[in-house]
């Protein structure tokens, strides 16, 4: 694994010298865009808007566009000098319980390893957090953006989890929610099919099955065999149903766990 950032994770006085490194990966299939015809690749230049001539990457440059149409030009080193602190330390501000943030700001996870002068530190702060159970909030400055992080343990390593801001998060008031009201028949018979799907979170259960399937539509193809066509309807299970419905998957979940 190559890292994506190096410097140093702080909290109080302590600093950790660390490396960062990306802890997830996609599987997504790697497809290419082809032209319907003959199947030629589709390619994407990067083009100047006045001479329609295609710019090469070390000649490109980010700039702010003021009110006056004119631009700024940004190098390396204006993004650095915006805030060299946050460039090179994740400064660990507070700290906080584990289920008090919520799941809709998580969006990236990174592994910290530590640099070979920031061995202990580094332990020193994985078992502190591993036995409070609780996260470290923290800012830092990566690909010229400012990011907001808790800082956690998963397995023996230290694991990093970029999350939103708030205002990141869209108000639940611009979507349309029902108003229709529940029975407390219905919310009570709801917590007993909860409580006997309930078990211990293994990820290791689930697996992305959909990149598989695709694959063998790919090796059908390519031996000229036209997949089959699937059909799928789920029926909305409606109001009158939803009682019988309960009722129906509890005493098949219980007939499964008998079995």
């Amino acid at each position: 694994m190559r890292s994506i950032w190096n410097g140093s994770i702080s909290f109080g006085l302590v600093s950790i010298p660390v490396k960062l490194y990306s802890a997830s990966e996609s599987r997504k299939l790697d497809l290419d865009m082809l032209d319907r015809h003959d199947n030629a690749r589709i390619r994407y230049k990067r083009v100047n808007e006045d001479t329609g001539k295609e710019v090469e990457w070390k000649d490109i440059v980010k700039g702010f566009k003021r009110d006056d149409e004119d631009y700024v030009v940004l190098e390396k080193e204006d993004f650095e000098n915006a805030n060299l602190k946050k460039s090179k330390t994740i400064d660990i501000e507070e700290f906080v319980e584990e289920d008090e943030v919520a799941e809709v700001l998580y969006k990236k996870p990174y592994f910290l390893e530590p640099q070979k002068e920031g061995g202990k530190s580094y332990n020193l702060l994985r078992d502190a957090l591993k036995k409070t159970g609780k996260l470290g909030v923290a800012t830092f400055v990566m690909r010229q953006k400012e990011h907001l992080s808790l800082v956690g343990v998963y397995d023996k390593a230290l694991v990093l989890h970029v999350i939103r801001f708030a205002e990141e998060i869209r108000e639940t008031k611009d979507i349309k929610l029902p108003k229709a009201k529940v029975a407390k028949k219905e919310v009570d018979m709801a917590i007993s099919l909860i409580d006997q799907y309930t078990t211990k979170f293994d990820p290791d259960k689930y697996k992305d099955v959909y990149n598989d399937q695709l694959m063998k539509i790919i090796e059908s193809k390519s031996t000229g065999k036209k997949p089959k066509p699937q059909k799928f309807r789920d029926e909305p299970t409606e109001a009158k149903d939803l009682m019988a419905k309960l009722k129906a998957s509890l005493d098949k979940k219980k007939k499964s766990k008998a079995s």
